[in-house]
């Protein structure tokens, strides 16, 4: 699956619900579950990281599309080689 396909399956799911609560309480949502990963990679339990990853991307794109971000094209500046330097 792409993450254009990955976008628009989470789109389908819940982008009803999602736009409701708006970008703020979306993005509440979201850091807590960067949070929920930063304790997961303190640990040993590879499933656990794994569930947290994959809930960070969804809460990801639920935050791109409420707000009419297509992540595909925001990433294109790193694959084509727009970006310069490193952080």
């Amino acid at each position: 699956m792409t993450i254009k396909e990955f976008q628009e399956f989470i789109r389908r799911q819940y982008y009803a619900r999602d736009s409701e609560r708006g970008s703020a309480g979306t993005f509440l949502w979201f850091v807590e579950e960067v949070g929920e990963l930063a304790s997961a990679l303190a640990g040993d339990d590879q499933y656990n990281k794994e569930e947290e990853f994959a809930d960070v991307l969804a809460w990801l794109c639920t935050l791109a599309n409420i707000n009419d971000i297509d992540l595909t094209e925001a990433v294109r500046k790193y694959t084509d080689g727009n970006v310069e330097g490193f952080k």
